[in-house]
């Protein structure tokens, strides 16, 4: 293939499927001679927040297993590593705030190498798609943008943040189409008071290796039940019954790490339902967020992380990120309606779109020269059912909400629950060690009572 020797191609999750059963089928009888063993927490989820959890509890001396509907560890953290040459994070990225991210140095003592080469959101000279002196003025007028958010946010009520563009602003659609990339969702749909909450250190490096790589590595030593979709968890009795389609399994406590929208949705019920907990979920749901990476042949003709805007006035557009690691590859970004939308098509609709948007600024003699190699479709995944959470307007007061324990004995992780790291892998992580932190206290308390 044009570009390198990257000689597979992959839709990720571009149509809908059933949970993955492949382990599951023999066993449908409700029993908990599956699950032999009673652990101290049952733990939903192996994705950045259930790794964290399980590896806290096991620290501690508590027993643990987890269960992951999916085949594989990381959730939302995933690296295709279908190509021999490149591996390609088709989750989270960029280790964001990475001076005060714990997986900064549980990446560098797992072997895997760190980059801290600037990233092109933050390289003044990584401006193409504006004509010339425009990229300035745009940068002033999100500025600008920003500011009236931060001050805003200070107000006794929340607002939806698409209330603080300029009145007929000239850069209005490029900024609004920068955050579908950074909440996932048009700013219409983003609480102001929620956005503010966001701690941002603005330190942003990447793992070479790819971070959905690091966070399988490191659920490599936990015991994980994969392939095992919980349907229920069942608070009614005096033990924990979590119901999966291997039988049944009891606990003394559950940390759910699952995605709002998987909640929300019910694809997987606690019952009773806890409806302050579900109504929060609700309210925080999962925004998206898609990338597509392109094979280029020549890329050396391209600015070594380098960004191009695929358009400037409207919101429906792409972001794309040159040479990422100086490999011969475009790392394209979608979000909101406009992903959603290209999820429909799979991945030949992100690269038809993708092609025209950069050969509109390169020249069409590039056409040739891009081929698709790998996309994301969050929306369509039915473990995930989106890309990371953003607060609705009016409920930016949710998040701990949803991090609250039900009966001190059901312990909630995730993205979604952390109060200033949402939607980071580093956030979700975090919020693991919280949970794992409340439930052995409860476990704790239980024991001494």
């Amino acid at each position: 293939m044009a570009g390198g020797s990257i000689a597979a191609y992959l839709v990720f999750s571009c149509a809908p499927r059933p949970p993955v059963l492949s382990r599951c089928k023999k066993t449908i009888m409700r029993s908990t001679a599956y699950f032999p063993d009673l652990p101290d927490v049952a733990i939903l989820g192996a994705g950045a927040a259930g790794v964290a959890a399980g590896r806290a509890l096991l620290a501690q001396g508590a027993s643990v297993l987890i269960l992951e509907a999916r085949e594989r560890a990381g959730g939302r953290a995933y690296t295709f590593e279908g190509s021999s040459d490149f591996p390609l994070d088709l989750g989270c990225g960029w280790l964001h705030s990475a001076d005060r991210n714990p997986l900064v140095e549980l990446a560098g003592d797992s072997g895997f190498t760190v980059d801290k080469t600037l990233p092109p959101w933050q390289d003044v000279r990584a401006g193409e798609g504006f004509v010339p002196g425009e990229h300035a003025a745009f940068r002033d007028a999100q500025g600008a943008f920003y500011a009236r958010m931060e001050e805003a946010a200070r107000a006794p009520d929340d607002r939806p943040a698409n209330e603080l563009l300029e009145p007929g602003g000239r850069w209005n659609a490029a900024v609004d189409a920068v955050s579908t990339y950074v909440n996932g969702t048009e700013l219409a749909r983003l609480s102001v008071k929620d956005f503010d909450a966001y701690c941002d250190t603005e330190v942003n490096y990447r793992v070479t290796q790819g971070y959905g790589a690091l966070i399988a590595r490191l659920a490599q030593p936990l015991p994980i039940r994969f392939g095992c979709a919980a349907q229920m968890v069942d608070r009614s009795g005096a033990r924990l019954r979590v119901v999966t389609p291997q039988g049944d399994l009891e606990a003394r406590a559950v940390i759910v790490a699952l995605p709002t929208n998987v909640l929300a949705s019910g694809g997987v019920r606690i019952s009773p339902e806890p409806s302050e907990t579900l109504h929060a979920a609700a309210n925080l749901p999962l925004g998206v967020a898609d990338k597509l990476f392109l094979s280029v042949e020549g890329a050396h003709e391209l600015p070594e992380n380098g960004r191009l805007f695929g358009a400037t006035d409207r919101v429906g557009t792409g972001a794309y990120h040159y040479r990422p690691f100086d490999r011969p590859l475009i790392e394209g970004y979608f979000g909101g309606a406009c992903a959603r939308e290209l999820e429909s098509g799979g991945m030949a609709a992100f690269a038809d779109f993708a092609i025209e948007e950069l050969c509109g600024a390169l020249g069409s003699r590039w056409r040739a020269r891009l081929a698709p190699v790998a996309c994301s479709a969050w929306a369509r995944d039915p473990f995930a059912l989106g890309s990371y959470s953003h607060a609705l307007p009016g409920h930016w007061d949710k998040r701990a909400v949803l991090a609250a324990p039900v009966e001190n004995r059901i312990f909630f992780a995730g993205e979604a629950t952390h109060p200033h790291f949402f939607s980071t892998a580093h956030g979700a992580w975090m919020s693991g060690e919280r949970a794992a932190a409340e439930a052995l206290r409860a476990l704790a308390g239980a024991h001494q009572a």
